[in-house]
């Protein structure tokens, strides 16, 4: 029951770093003329595989693994 109104409660206000700074912050860039998704983009990006180098990023990237 208690689990059912927490779950409720978030997706009605979510608390994580994307709603709480990140999506504010590029709509404050976007009114400076910023596009607000390469804002967002720079803010959180994507978690690097500390494990590959950047060769294998490169190779990976070339053969349409990653984005």
């Amino acid at each position: 029951m208690e689990l059912a109104g927490w779950r409720a409660f978030f997706e009605l206000y979510p608390f994580d770093d994307l709603h709480r700074f990140h999506r504010p912050a590029s709509a404050i860039a976007g009114s400076f003329g910023a596009k607000p998704e390469q804002v967002l983009k720079y803010l959180s990006p994507d978690p690097i595989d500390s494990a590959l180098s950047d060769a294998d990023r490169d190779v990976a990237k070339a053969l349409g693994f990653t984005s």
